[in-house]
């Protein structure tokens, strides 16, 4: 259950990325908006509106599966605690060994 909603976390993810990066930027950057692509057929608000849905959508979903992975792993986290949180086992430290004593 948990590796499946990991990919799809992954895809999701990418999928965001992706979105994030095809939007229209001040500086100009990948934004298809402003040039050709699928701003000649849809126009240039199309586009934009598209875009900002599918990242609000995507955003959701991420936020969504990311709070469910963490709900669905948060019993697992209690088995692999620190080190720094349990104290040291109590061993009684070894007597030391006395030199042996000459009998002559």
């Amino acid at each position: 259950m948990t590796t499946v909603l990991l990919v799809i976390h992954l895809f999701v993810t990418l999928a965001l990325i992706g979105l994030v990066l095809l939007q229209r930027s001040e500086g100009g950057g990948l934004g298809i908006g402003s040039s050709g692509g699928m701003g000649s057929f849809m126009g240039g608000r199309g586009t934009a509106n598209l875009l900002t849905r599918g990242t609000a959508i995507l955003g959701t979903l991420f936020f969504a599966l990311a709070l469910t992975l963490a709900l669905l792993n948060r019993g697992a986290s209690q088995q692999n605690r620190s080190i720094l949180d349990s104290p040291p086992a109590a061993t009684a430290p070894a007597a030391p060994t006395l030199p042996a004593v000459p009998t002559n």
